[in-house]
């Protein structure tokens, strides 16, 4: 039976919904005029960011999009196309066609998601100043799932209009549409990046110089810092991950297609290609469930009524991932295998809330390393970070050996790769309800700064204060999944890059990647020492932006002293203004190094007479392994710190005495240092280390004829 209607249809019931959840979240109250005052000059100030982003970002994507459509076209077009009458020029327009597609469909993703995220920030402060609580998780989890909804959309039905629209031979068209994915993949890792660098910039800049120098509190309006502070929360965490995990979904989509045309061939049966897309519909209808499932109390804590919902998506993804595999004929095993990446992305979930929830040990004992004072801070948070890379790899590693195993049951020619495609697919099933929780995190992160700064103190403080906690929780269980849903699809997109290059070279069998092969040892070495240094160029980027706007807040409090005394408002427009051109200045070159690398190595060693296309496997693949732990250690060891520091202030730390542990106190001074070192970690190199691990996959698929 084909059910490619049902992909249409989930796509467009996604967006309904979506446009059901705008009108919900928009007809709810919206505060004070003090409050609504400065939700508006966030709102401002990340219109005015983003506009400047994705100019920037629009000439590099246009630039790439004729280079590598060229490039391709130059190099005669694809071997083996000739007989469906594509040649040079034919492959080069399409190719640069969907470059810009993807780009675009990106760069829609991430503008989406901040808008939604600022709009609803206001809605969820004034909901936690009237209704409680439960009120506030209720708008924050809806706001959040708009961008979420829109986001899977928008790749579910670009891959496939762009499939129908290249002929939607199942033989030939996903070799065509790769170019959607390396565009998706382009214009994430710029905003992935310039987000990540503007919004920690301005967070250390409001922490060092409000918090640890002048002593006030965070989120205090006298701090100039804190609009841009507030401002980067949406532009880094909700239009960079919307960017992030769209390109994650397209890319992974048809990867998965390209292993499916094994399948097809095998058995004649071209609903394999396809089934990547037909999952993932199902997974958005289980999403929608789970969604609605979200029912805060005022007398529990928000994650329980997150996991709530999260656990009922999980459980229908399972009867609809059975469902479609069912429908088309399709062996158990292969049931089973994406039953394997479902359960993958509920141990990623759970690992990564026992290392950065301040409800278990890992949290807690930074916090208590932090009575010592901020080297003790550092050297565990440390620790924790680097301990989280042992979990990481087993889980993903057992993941794939399963769904491997189980593909290969099957008994079909290419089955065995297939199960691990069939495991992405099914981590993936439930991305809608995990961007919902990532965006809940700038949500209640903004709503608790607008209630600080409109002058809202005591129980709505409070409620503030533990909702902005379990945010920054749902942020880094994001990034968790963003991560082992990275690892699974680096063997899919690895195998995809060798059947590419099995097909584009005319053979049958695909390439055996041999490290024993001179290039193949460097290419992988120079791939560990890429990750190494994008994550330093991504921190110290951090680093130099921020202290631009320290700077500038030392320089405004010195020259109006009525700015401290609350006599004299500060000018934050000027403050937005400098970490805005700072962090997209300092975005262009970590952002060229991924895509500029493998093109170079590839044609350096097909010149040196070495086999490029096997070294840029090696490339590839020992790149995404190092990736994928180097992510693991600065995601979870930044939002460890991040905690440690919440644990704090939420009051719930003791003293020997009994007495809660207050703010200003030699152990909360550590911990600010940790969380401000931790952020660049977290929110710039880690993320952006998720979509250099996809963009080196995509870069190669596409410009596979280079190295051959």
């Amino acid at each position: 039976m084909d059910l490619s209607w049902l992909v249409w249809t989930a796509g467009l019931i996604a967006v309904l919904f979506a446009l059901y959840l705008i009108r919900d979240v928009m007809r709810r109250d919206s505060g004070t005029p003090a409050m609504q005052d400065i939700a508006g000059r966030i709102l401002e100030g990340a219109v005015a960011f983003l506009r400047r982003q994705y100019r920037t970002i629009a000439i590099l994507a246009i630039v790439a999009a004729v280079a590598v459509g060229a490039v391709v076209g130059l190099l005669g077009g694809e071997r083996g196309l000739e007989a469906y009458g594509i040649t040079g020029f034919g492959i080069a327009w399409r190719t640069a066609l969907a470059f810009m597609a993807g780009a675009l469909c990106s760069g829609i993703s991430g503008i989406i998601g901040m808008y939604i995220s600022v709009k609803s920030n206001l809605r969820c402060a004034a909901a936690a100043a009237k209704g409680g609580l439960s009120e506030a998780v209720t708008v924050a989890i809806r706001g959040g799932a708009v961008s979420g909804f829109l986001i899977v959309a928008l790749s579910l039905l670009g891959v496939a209009g762009i499939y129908y629209m290249y002929g939607g031979n199942p033989e030939v068209t996903p070799h065509l549409i790769i170019g959607f994915g390396f565009g998706a993949s382009f214009v994430a890792l710029f905003a992935q990046l310039g987000g990540g660098i503007y919004t920690k910039a301005a967070d250390m800049g409001a922490d060092l110089v409000g918090k640890v120098e002048a002593g006030i509190p965070e989120d205090d309006p006298r701090n100039a810092a804190v609009i841009a502070d507030l401002v980067g929360d949406n532009v880094g965490d909700c239009a960079g991950r919307g960017a992030d995990l769209f390109e994650s979904t397209a890319a992974e989509n048809i990867g998965a297609m390209i292993l499916g045309i094994t399948l097809y061939l095998a058995t004649g049966n071209a609903a394999w290609v396809l089934f990547p897309l037909v999952v993932r519909a199902f997974g958005i209808i289980a999403s929608i469930v789970g969604i609605m499932f979200v029912r805060g109390k005022d007398n529990e804590s928000p994650m329980n009524a997150l996991n709530r919902g999260y656990f009922t998506a999980v459980g229908l993804s399972i009867i609809g991932l059975f469902v479609a595999n069912q429908t088309i004929g399709g062996d158990l095993w292969l049931f089973g295998a994406g039953v394997i990446g479902i359960l993958t992305s509920v141990a990623m979930v759970f690992i990564t809330q026992y290392y950065t929830e301040f409800r278990y040990n890992p949290v807690k004992e930074i916090a208590n390393a932090s009575r010592t004072g901020p080297a003790t801070n550092i050297v565990s948070g440390t620790a924790v970070g680097l301990e989280t890379a042992m979990p990481t790899a087993i889980t993903i590693g057992a993941a794939l050996l399963l769904s491997y195993w189980m593909g290969g049951q099957t008994g079909i020619a290419g089955g065995a790769v297939f199960g691990t495609a069939a495991a992405t697919m099914g981590m993936l099933m439930t991305c809608p309800f995990i961007l919902a929780m990532d965006t809940f995190g700038p949500i209640t992160d903004n709503a608790n700064g607008v209630i600080e700064m409109a002058g809202v103190g005591g129980k709505v403080r409070k409620i503030t204060d533990h909702l902005d906690a379990v945010g920054n929780t749902t942020k880094a269980l994001t990034k968790g999944y963003a991560l082992a849903s990275a690892g699974l699809a680096a063997f899919l997109l690895f195998e995809a890059y060798l059947e590419r290059v099995a097909f584009l070279r005319g053979e049958t069998e695909m390439m055996a990647v041999d490290l024993s092969r001179i290039e193949v040892f460097v290419g992988g070495l120079l791939a560990v020492a890429l990750v190494f240094f994008f994550s330093a160029v991504a921190i110290k980027a951090v680093g130099k932006t921020a202290s631009k706007i320290i700077e500038e807040v030392r320089r405004q409090f010195k020259a109006d002293p009525g700015i401290l005394a609350g006599t004299s408002r500060p000018d934050y427009a000027r403050a937005v203004d400098i970490t805005a051109a700072a962090g997209l200045r300092e975005m262009i070159f970590p952002g060229l190094l991924p895509v500029l690398s493998p093109i170079v190595l590839g044609i350096f060693l097909k010149v040196t007479g070495y086999d490029s296309a096997m070294a840029i496997a090696g490339f590839l693949m020992v790149g995404t392994i190092s990736g994928i732990m180097m992510a693991a250690y600065l995601n979870n060891s930044g939002g460890a710190w991040d905690n440690a520091k919440k644990y704090i202030e939420t009051g719930e730390m003791l003293e020997s005495d009994g007495s809660p542990v207050m703010k200003h106190t030699v152990t909360h001074a550590a911990t600010v240092v940790g969380d401000t070192v931790g952020d660049p970690f977290k929110d710039t190199a880690g993320p952006s280390i998720h979509v250099l691990i996809k963009l080196l996959s995509t870069i190669t698929l596409v410009l596979a004829p280079l190295f051959i």
